[in-house]
C-alpha cells in the first residue's frame, strides 16, 4: 500500500472509477443479452424497444472510453441486423 498522501488518493480514485466502469459495462452487456433473448423469442416490438436502450448503453460506454469505437459500432450493427431480420 502507498505511503504518500497523493498516492493513497490515486488508489482510492482509481478504485472508484473502476467500480463505476464495471457497472456501466455490466449494464451494457445486460442490455445486449436482453435484445438477443428477445430476438430468439421472436418478440419484435419488445426487441425494437430493447435495441434502442442497448444502443444508448453502447454509445455511453464508447463515450466514456470503456470500449473501442469500432467495437461499439460492430455490436450495434449486429444487434440491428438481428432485429431487422426478425421483423422482415
Amino acid at each position: 500500500m502507498a505511503n504518500i498522501k497523493s498516492a493513497i488518493k490515486r488508489v482510492r480514485t482509481n478504485n472508484d472509477h473502476r467500480a463505476r466502469n464495471i457497472s456501466v459495462k455490466t449494464d451494457m452487456r445486460s442490455q445486449i443479452k436482453r435484445v438477443e433473448t428477445l430476438v430468439e423469442a421472436s418478440d419484435v416490438e419488445k426487441a425494437k424497444t430493447a435495441l434502442v436502450s442497448a444502443v444508448q448503453k453502447i454509445d455511453k460506454a464508447v463515450q466514456k472510453g470503456l470500449i473501442h469505437k469500432n467495437k461499439g459500432n460492430r455490436q450495434k450493427a449486429r444487434l440491428t441486423k438481428k432485429v431487422n431480420e426478425l421483423s422482415a
